[in-house]
Formats: C-alpha cells, sequence, structure tokens
C-alpha cells in the first residue's frame, strides 16, 4: 500500500505546479477524509506491513491538528464528527475530543459517547458501560459502531465475559479484514479459553490465523492460543489444533509448540510437555541449536519430580548458557533449586526447611516476545511498542488498568508449587521422626 502511495506522489510531483497548485492541503481537507488515510495505514499495519509505523504518527498528527484548527461549522457533517470519535478511539489524544466536545455549540457531538468515551480513556471504563450500552443500539450500524461495540467488550470483558464475546463478534463481523477485526478475535480468544468455551476459541483461533499471522500482535495471539491449546488438549481438541497450525509455517509452528512445552512443563503436564518438546525438535533444522536447546530445557523439566531426578537435572545443566534467554535461564535455576532441594537429607535442627534458596530475577528479561527463550520469535513483534501501539483502535494507558504485573507469573507459579511439594515431604519427615 505504501508503495502505492508513495508512486501517486511521485506521477503528482511530475504533473506539475499546475495540478499541484488545485490540490487540497490538509487544511482544506474534511477531517473525515483524512480519517480514512489514518485507517488504512491502521488496517495495513495489522495486515503486515510494519513500515507504515511512522506514516500513522504523521497521520495521528494531522488528523489532531485538523481537528483542534476546524471552524465549529465542520461538525455540522456529521462524518466528521464521527471522524472525532474514532481518531479518539484509534490512539488519537483523547483531550481532543475533550476540546471539540466543549466547543460544540450546535450540539453535534453526542454527551453520552462523550462522555463514556473520556471515562474509558482515562482508564475508568467501569464507570461507562451502562450508559453507553444504551447508546450503542443507536450506532450499531454508523462508521463508529464497531469501535464503540470494540470499547464496551473491553470495558466488560472482566465482569461480564459472554457479553464481551457478543460485542467483539459484532465489531469484527462489521469490520472484516481491519485492526477491528484483528483486535476482536484476538481478545476473543483470551475469553473463550478463561470462559471455559474452547469450541469458541478455537474457532476465533482459526479465523485469526487465516488473516493475521503477520500481524506486530500476533506473538499475542500465539501466547493466548497456547493457553487455549495447553487446557484443551486432548484426542478431541488435537485434530484442531493441528489444523490451525496448518496455516503457519515451519518456523510458527515450532514456537507455537516450544511455548506449548514451556507451560505444560511448568504445569506438571509430562505427557504434553514431552509431546510439544518432540514436535518442536522435529520441526527444527540442524543449524537451528536455540529451539533444540528450548525443547531439551522443556522436556527435561517434567523429569525433575520424577524418579529420573538425577539425569533429568544432568541434561539440562548441559544446555549452552547462549542458547537461553533470561527468562529460560530463570527457569533452568528454579528447576535446580527444586532438585537439590528435594534430593537434600533434611536436618534434624530444622525439617521446616525454612530458608529455600531464591532464585535472581534478571532485570533484563525482555517482555512479550521472550515468553519462549527463543529471542528471535517469527511471530511479527512490533520493532518499536511505542510506535504501533496507537494501532489498536481503543488504545488505553495500561497503568491505569492494572497493577504492575511480575516479571513471568509463570515461572512464580513454578516456584510456589515446587515450595508447596517440599513444605509437604517436609510434614511427612517430621511425622516420622516423632512416630
Amino acid at each position: 500500500m505504501l508503495k502505492a502511495i508513495r508512486t501517486l506522489l511521485l506521477c503528482a510531483c511530475a504533473a506539475g505546479p499546475a495540478l499541484a497548485a488545485q490540490a487540497q492541503g490538509p487544511e482544506d481537507l474534511p477531517p473525515y477524509k483524512m480519517l480514512r488515510s489514518l485507517q488504512a495505514i491502521q488496517d495495513a499495519i495489522v495486515l503486515g506491513d510494519h513500515s507504515a509505523a511512522d506514516m500513522q504518527r504523521f497521520m495521528l498528527a494531522a488528523v489532531d491538528k485538523r481537528l483542534r484548527e476546524a471552524d465549529t461549522a465542520v461538525f455540522n457533517d456529521p462524518r466528521n464528527v464521527d471522524a472525532a470519535f474514532i481518531y479518539a478511539m484509534s490512539g488519537g489524544n483523547p483531550e481532543t475530543l475533550s476540546y471539540l466536545a466543549n466547543h460544540d455549540i450546535e450540539g453535534n457531538f453526542d454527551t453520552r459517547v462523550v462522555d463514556a468515551l473520556s471515562h474509558y480513556l482515562a482508564g475508568k471504563g467501569g464507570l461507562m458501560v451502562e450508559n453507553l450500552a444504551k447508546a450503542v443500539p443507536e450506532y450499531r450500524n454508523s462508521r463508529v459502531g464497531p469501535y464503540l461495540c470494540l470499547v464496551l467488550g473491553n470495558a466488560t470483558a472482566q465482569q461480564n465475559p459472554v457479553k464481551s464475546i457478543e460485542y467483539y463478534d459484532w465489531a469484527r463481523l462489521t469490520s472484516p479484514g481491519t485492526n477491528i477485526e484483528e483486535a476482536a478475535l484476538r481478545r476473543s480468544i483470551a475469553l473463550a479459553t478463561r470462559g471455559g468455551m474452547p469450541q469458541k476459541g478455537f474457532a476465533y483461533s482459526l479465523s485469526y490465523a487465516r488473516r493475521f499471522l503477520t500481524s506486530p500482535y500476533a506473538s499475542q495471539f500465539a501466547d493466548v492460543f497456547v493457553e487455549l491449546a495447553v487446557a484443551n488438549y486432548n484426542e478431541e481438541t488435537e485434530a484442531k489444533i493441528q489444523e490451525i497450525l496448518g496455516f503457519m509455517d515451519k518456523p510458527r509452528q515450532r514456537e507455537v509448540y516450544l511455548r506449548i512445552a514451556r507451560r505444560a512443563a511448568i504445569g506438571g503436564m509430562q505427557e504434553l510437555a514431552t509431546l510439544a518438546s518432540t514436535r518442536a525438535q522435529d520441526l527444527s533444522d540442524v543449524a537451528d541449536a536455540g529451539p533444540k536447546a528450548l525443547a531439551s530445557l522443556y522436556s527435561g523439566l517434567v523429569g525433575i519430580p520424577s524418579k529420573g531426578i538425577l539425569e533429568a537435572v544432568k541434561d539440562i545443566s548441559a544446555i549452552p548458557e547462549a542458547e537461553l534467554s533470561p527468562r529460560d535461564r530463570a527457569l533452568r535455576q528454579a528447576a535446580n533449586v527444586v532438585a537439590q532441594e528435594v534430593l537434600r537429607v533434611p536436618e534434624l535442627e530444622s525439617l521446616t526447611q525454612e530458608t529455600v534458596p531464591n532464585v535472581k530475577s534478571d532485570t533484563t528479561m525482555e517482555e512479550g516476545g521472550g515468553v519462549t527463550g527463543s529471542g528471535d520469535s517469527p511471530f511479527a513483534t512490533p520493532a518499536s511498542e511505542a510506535a504501533l501501539k496507537a494501532a489498536q483502535p481503543d488504545a488505553v494507558p495500561q497503568a491505569a488498568l492494572s497493577e504492575k504485573e511480575p516479571a513471568d507469573p509463570v515461572l512464580d507459579a513454578f516456584l510456589s508449587t515446587g515450595r508447596s511439594k517440599l513444605d509437604e515431604i517436609d510434614s511427612l519427615l517430621k511425622g516420622e521422626d516423632q512416630q
């Protein structure tokens, strides 16, 4: 798409200054026409054109300037009012919408929508659900409708996942092939997994795999798909998982299996961890030392609590340090700590083993794509998180939504499980000693 835009610009320049003089400048274009360019760029990003991120920043600034400098009469056209709403929900400056509403003397801006979006963009989505839900039926078939449904889906996700999925369904079905559909599908998978709706989850995953594997947010899809697969892996669902993976090339399939193996290993699902690790190794070329090392690590982890604990520790300790990411090095260290504590003979002075060695946290751990430790995920990831964040059609400051999360909650769960097992062993030993 960007190549086509460049070609058109070159042709316009070649046509001479007379043609350029007749062209409209940004200050003359109606806001809704400028917004169409922004939407096209954001849709191109989720369809794989990551080079459009810089153009997106430019267009967001240009639309913001045009909206703030527009005469109030411009908003007598409902299309320009819709453009202001969509701009606010597309990563734009939320203060611009408030500015326009405060200067609206003709009543062109629906105060219900303005108030709802103001609360939502400030991280207070729960305060606007009821009022916006009443207004949405009036906008459902309008240009703003899909965006409002996506916002409502996000705002109701915690309290009412089923209703949230309904909003997401409407948003994606009325905006096929857009960043609206991409975001709605990805979030629907997560809700279906948490809500115990695997059939819906696999259907959404199939749709995503068909359309958006080159999206910069495909790595997030891989994470939620892995959660869905691990939580529902059995003979019946294996065929569906294979169908979804069939839309991926070998590196992406291998990455998914590595993530499944990691989750399964930490969760103590020995059979699944071994199966996923084996398939990841089968999908690796001879030169793929990193993925093979990870597959060995994850398959070795499940042997820690088994009879072959010494052999398992030996295997995972032999993996070169350079082949593991900081998160996976921490995971291996945690496994070694658990193994040492299981093997250590308890002292009579302290059968409670109150001092458990801590696993050092690596502050350099990467977020997002570093989950498997592959370091070079074949799933598209944003070159600049800040640059592409606005491609989310409903970007909300994360600090306003939740407290800071731990570096690796899955690793924390692993450590917690290991320590609880040690406590049980200590209790049994203490009971034998007292008999």
